[in-house]
């Protein structure tokens, strides 16, 4: 029996299949009754182009290139910057709340770690910018982004190793001919601000050379606080600029650059005891004042596209990115055996730590459009690779000082540079894929593709294989509607465990694959206003890695172990809407279910056999809607949910579920021939008390009732 066939017997998917499909019908009917011949079928083509500000007609990265996402036999979800400007996002996180199969991990040292389908995205494998990998070990700097797309399932046929949950792919903001220049500044009740400047246009008459650049200064003070009073504070400083240039009619050059300063304290977030309640209330940071990350990001690249006829042509891409990080971190930890550290004190272990990351990537991709004996091709053809480097230095002091809760520990006199002390490590990446979208008629569609990779480190024995196949085939019933089944790979390399406080530290880890099959629905309804669609998965990982907190540290006083052992499988089921309802009303909405599990050997003692991988609920969902009153002022209402999770691997500390619910309004006017507006948000509207993301030791505790007030010009 396959993965699959089994997946049908959990009744809650079975329903869910039965309710996407059962569209089909009724839209098919409605469609027919419009459609002159049901059996010549011409499809309402929207590549690339937006049918209104909540809806968006192609995801670049979901076939590398701009395919209509109804001839996507994959399920993608593309976020749009209009959404998330309305909801005054500030980073990543809460960008990717507009689609519940993420769900967000811990925010400990000022980076942000998510999981789709329930497996945790890698920071090396799991990002993209614009189709190429990123090292995403911080806070992304969303203002430089068009959407967001987050590609659902092993992506590996297109782009090597990356995890089988899915990939974020982060498209940057395009130049544009048309000038653009847009002032914006938006601050809330804490005192933080943000500046943002955008600003776009042709430099030449001819409009051959354009530009697109985007400019932010931002400075942060957060609601917890560190035990001397103070709150922690963020200093970032972000420049982007993209330009344009139309060599000759059929070469375009893009070049790019950005460059990000990003200075925080710490916040490692909160501690729960063994009845997942939080230890000394939701406000307290453990973490010393003294610790802080300062993070310098600078990303460098060059596309280059040519086209060789009106059906072919080929692209080519490189990007190096250079990230460099400090981090003096005061590592608290609680004593072992204790939940009050009021009374008993806890661990502060303190260093000083330099990170130097260098991610070098390129592709070149022949990309064509042709037919053979009545079957019309989408071909695609590619390569690319990925050298990357890793260096660290640091400096410890004192383990484990016992300190008591407000009577902070003094800066210690650390110094990172120290050659001795380094560590380094590399690998190179490439890969080979080809890939073919058949359209055999009007209604039937196959998709076939298959990749090779090879990882190449130094060390015998420290090389990985892998060869990925993905087919897809798309039934389209009717002209706005579409079925699909797919079948792919993932193949993720795991690298060597780097922690002082694991007791596998130094261990090379083998690579983990996953295997999915997925059947999923889609339709547009009100003229192609409004996307539906649904999806069932079953999705299986052999090899897998996990870091089990340890009941009590070792006698060498580590508190992880990393294992590599059986399998984990998730399967479920998702939903999602997203466009124009009526004319004033638009919206956008997902939910989904899971269920995510370890099967592993249960002669282990620490076996992890039917336990459910942290942060994983069983049902998630989100809803955010414009309702305009009229031309000038608009309404939002958002709602978002997440279940009841598991805080630890083991599952004996559980988070509960919640309800979000967020309001917003926003006036515009006519200022001296400039379109201002004026927008207040509020987050989490009733004040409601919930925990995000994060385990045991590093849970984030959910802001209070938030007020965010925006100004915003366009000159």
């Amino acid at each position: 029996m396959s993965l699959l066939s089994r997946s049908f017997k959990v009744s809650p998917i079975c329903v869910a299949v039965v309710s996407a499909l059962s569209l089909a019908p009724a839209v098919a009917e409605e469609a027919a009754a419009e459609a002159v011949s049901t059996t010549n079928i011409e499809r309402i083509s929207v590549t690339g182009r937006s049918f209104n500000d909540y809806k968006v007609g192609s995801a670049s990265g979901a076939m590398r290139g701009d395919i209509d996402l109804m001839d996507t036999p994959q399920s993608v979800a593309v976020i749009p910057d209009f959404v998330t400007d309305e909801q005054l996002a500030t980073n990543l996180s809460e960008v990717l709340v507009n689609d519940s199969s993420v769900t967000g991990g811990s925010e400990k040292w000022n980076r942000q770690v998510f999981s789709i389908r329930g497996f945790e995205l890698s920071s090396g494998s799991g990002y993209l910018i614009n189709g190429q990998q990123q090292w995403s070990h911080y806070v992304q700097p969303i203002e430089t982004l068009q959407q967001v797309e987050v590609l659902k399932g092993p992506s590996s046929m297109l782009y090597g190793q990356s995890g089988p949950g899915g990939l974020i792919n982060m498209v940057t903001k395009k130049p544009t001919t048309e000038t653009i220049f847009d002032l914006g500044f938006d601050t809330d009740e804490h005192g933080s601000t943000r500046f943002q400047l955008d600003a776009g246009g042709a430099i030449n008459e001819a409009e051959t050379i354009r530009y697109r650049t985007v400019l932010v200064k931002q400075d942060s003070t957060y609601w917890r606080e560190y035990q001397d009073g103070t709150n922690q504070e963020r200093d970032r400083w972000l420049g982007y600029l993209n330009l344009e240039f139309d060599i000759t009619d059929d070469l375009l050059l893009s070049l790019k650059y950005d460059h990000t300063q990003d200075k925080t304290g710490i916040d490692r977030g909160g501690w729960l005891d063994s009845d997942g309640d939080l230890i000394g209330g939701k406000d307290i940071i453990w973490d010393q004042p003294w610790a802080f990350t300062d993070n310098t990001i600078t990303n460098m690249g060059a596309d280059i596209t040519y086209f060789i006829s009106d059906d072919w042509k080929v692209k080519a891409g490189f990007n190096d990115q250079q990230f460099n990080r400090q981090r003096l971190d005061s590592s608290p930890s609680l004593m072992s055996g204790s939940e009050d550290p009021f009374s008993d004190g806890y661990y502060v272990s303190p260093f000083d730590r330099y990170d130097d990351w260098q991610h070098k990537t390129g592709y070149i991709d022949f990309v064509g459009n042709f037919s053979t004996g009545g079957l019309d091709h989408q071909f695609l053809l590619g390569a690319n690779m990925l050298d990357y480097y890793y260096g660290q230095l640091k400096e410890s002091g004192e383990k484990k000082q016992v300190v008591m809760p407000g009577q902070p520990l003094p800066k210690p006199d650390l110094d990172y540079n120290n050659d001795e002390t380094l560590y380094e490590s590399e690998y190179k990446h490439y890969g080979f894929y080809v890939q073919d979208l058949i359209t055999i008629n009007d209604e039937w569609q196959v998709l076939a593709g298959v990749r090779y990779d090879e990882q190449k480190k130094e060390g015998a024995g420290n090389n990985s294989y892998a060869v990925s196949p993905k087919f897809g085939v798309i039934y389209s019933p009717a002209a706005n509607g579409s079925i699909y089944v797919n079948y792919s790979k993932s193949f993720t390399p795991q690298g060597i465990v780097n922690n002082d406080e694991d007791a596998s530290n130094g261990m090379n880890l083998d690579p983990e694959y996953g295997e999915q099959y997925e059947i999923g629905t889609k339709w547009e309804l009100f003229d192609g206003s409004l996307l539906l669609t649904g999806a069932v998965f079953d999705i299986t990982v052999s090899n897998v890695t996990v870091q089990q907190e340890l009941e009590t540290p070792d006698p060498e006083g580590n508190i992880y172990m990393t294992t590599q052992e059986g399998e984990q499988r998730h399967k479920g089921f998702e939903m999602g809407a997203q466009g124009q309802v009526s004319e004033q009303w638009f919206m956008t909405g997902s939910m989904m279910y899971l269920e995510a599990e370890y099967v592993t050997s249960a002669s282990d003692k620490k076996s992890l056999d039917g336990m459910t991988p942290v942060d994983a609920p069983e049902w998630s969902a989100n809803i955010w809607t414009r309702y305009e009153m009229t031309d000038n002022l608009a309404f939002n209402f958002g709602a978002i949910y997440v279940g009841e999770r598991f805080a630890n691997t083991s599952n004996t500390v559980t988070k509960d579920g919640y309800v979000r619910f967020d309001m917003g309004a926003a006036y515009t006017m006519d200022v001296m021939g400039s379109d201002v507006s004026v927008r207040l948000n509020v987050k989490n509207l009733f004040d409601e008390e919930y925990l995000a993301g994060g385990t045991t030791t590093d849970v984030t505790v959910g802001e209070g009732r938030h007020f965010g007030l925006a100004l915003e010009a366009k000159f």
